[in-house]
């Protein structure tokens, strides 16, 4: 039964076969990682377990090393993702052994460097910016609408659809309740990664509609009051909303901060602004917040309270045997357990504890060269199309979004690979996408082009 794991793979054979990786890519792999559960699995004796989205992204990584591996273009970046997969895998082998670190080693391969890879080589090269962010915000729509179901009773359709072919599997994975309504994990795992994935699609939504890609109306649905891309926008949103999750709200926040700078046409005024903003309230907030935590779990006067003494206590708690083994951490399993305390709600922290600074140097490290890079190039390029319509200052939003709101979360299942394939789409638009003209501005230049007075014909 489980060996239904394998689906996405053959599918993703047949089309890179039949077209091309890209087209693999577009039509099997992207659907996989927003539409299927990664914690469903075929296990395989003796060999590691790919699950929906694994299965999907191999065959489309060999189709692009036997036709355009030549091709590749080596950059730094590319360095910080070999560096944090290098890292992670050298610590699981010190830690468990072979047996555990093969089985990582896979994870990282196939949930790490192929979809940074693949975006990379695959989306800006070869002109598929919109196209990717249509398929995106598409899929993450009917993720929502699905997820109605689960808002309203509690109970997850891809569980309740999928489950029967993975007895055993997923168990852990249950719908939390907060004020009487189902927090959505739809086929994320868990209702604050799916807060992180909703994230993505939304504001991927909001770029398409400022920069005015969608028809006006779906031809099928003439009577809808709304415009395309503001009804697929809301439609996104609300999925977001039916997480009920603070972490990815906050996270979801500070990316409406840097898009607003991306809407403003003196973007370096927008940024004193903003910051000037971030500061006045954000002191303060933090001032406050340390007072609400510090009166401990016991001391705690609601859920809410309780909640987030604990992940406060994380820290104190366990970074003295983080310090234990600083460099290359204890392992994924093997870190010693403070009582009281198992889960990990900071992903920075669980990383630290499995995989030491090394790991986390890396994984800080793309934010820093990726996400500046990008929040840079925004604030130069020139504001000459529609309000929004920065690419660049999106991206970096989205990725500020994601690495705010994992403070909050461990970085897992479907998260890990989007936030790589986002890594890699980024890069591939510094590097190639950069030199071509953006969806905005080739409309913003075909509406002023001139137009001759008098037209004359040829007749022979």
């Amino acid at each position: 039964m489980e060996v239904v794991a394998l689906i996405p793979g053959l599918l993703a054979v047949w089309m890179t076969l039949r077209r091309s990786p890209q087209a693999a890519f577009l039509g099997v792999y992207l659907p996989s990682l927003v539409m299927l559960p990664d914690y469903y699995y075929w296990n395989a004796p003796g060999l590691p377990d790919p699950s929906f989205v694994k299965s999907a992204i191999l065959p489309v990584a060999v189709g692009f090393f036997v036709r355009s591996a030549s091709k590749w273009r080596w950059s730094f970046t590319d360095l910080l993702v070999l560096g944090f997969a290098a890292a992670v895998g050298t610590s699981e082998y010190r830690a468990a052994g072979y047996k555990e670190a093969q089985n990582l080693l896979f994870d990282c391969v196939t949930g790490v460097v192929f979809p940074y890879m693949l975006a990379k080589a695959l989306i800006e090269p070869n002109g598929l910016r919109v196209q990717t962010a249509k398929r995106l915000v598409v899929l993450f729509f009917a993720v929502s609408c699905i997820s109605l179901f689960e808002f309203r009773f509690g109970k997850n359709p891809w569980q309740m659809l999928l489950g029967r072919f993975f007895p055993y599997q997923g168990l852990g994975w249950v719908v939390t309740i907060r004020w009487g309504f189902g927090r959505i994990a739809a086929p994320y795992g868990h209702a604050i990664l799916a807060g992180v994935m909703m994230v993505v699609g939304f504001r991927l939504a909001r770029w398409l509609e400022w920069t005015g890609a969608w028809p006006k109306k779906i031809r099928r649905l003439p009577w809808q009051p709304l415009e395309t891309g503001r009804m697929l926008s809301l439609g996104v949103l609300a999925g977001l909303l039916m997480t009920l999750c603070r972490g990815p709200w906050l996270g979801g926040v500070a990316a409406a901060l840097v898009c607003a700078i991306g809407r403003s046409k003196n973007r370096k005024r927008a940024v004193g602004i903003v910051l000037a903003v971030v500061l006045g309230v954000g002191i303060p907030v933090f001032a406050a917040f340390k007072t609400y935590v510090a009166v401990g779990r016991e001391g705690a006067e609601s859920a809410t309270q309780e909640t987030a003494a604990y992940r406060f206590e994380l820290l104190h708690n366990y970074l003295d045997i983080v310090n234990q083994k600083p460099l290359l951490g204890w392992g994924r399993n093997t870190w010693p357990k403070v009582p009281g305390q198992p889960s990990i709600d900071n992903h920075y922290l669980l990383l630290l504890l499995m995989h030491g600074w090394l790991a986390v140097g890396c994984f800080l490290g793309l934010l820093v060269h990726v996400g500046g890079r990008l929040f840079l190039h925004g604030i130069r390029e020139p504001a000459n199309g529609p309000p929004g319509s920065s690419f660049a200052i999106t991206m970096a939003g989205i990725l500020l979004a994601i690495y705010f709101a994992i403070a909050t979360v461990f970085l897992g299942l479907n998260t890990q690979p989007m936030l790589f394939l986002l890594l890699g789409w980024s890069e591939g638009y510094l590097l190639f996408g950069t030199r071509r003209p953006s969806l905005a501005t080739a409309r913003v230049t075909a509406a002023i082009q001139p137009q001759p007075s008098v037209q004359f014909a040829r007749v022979l």
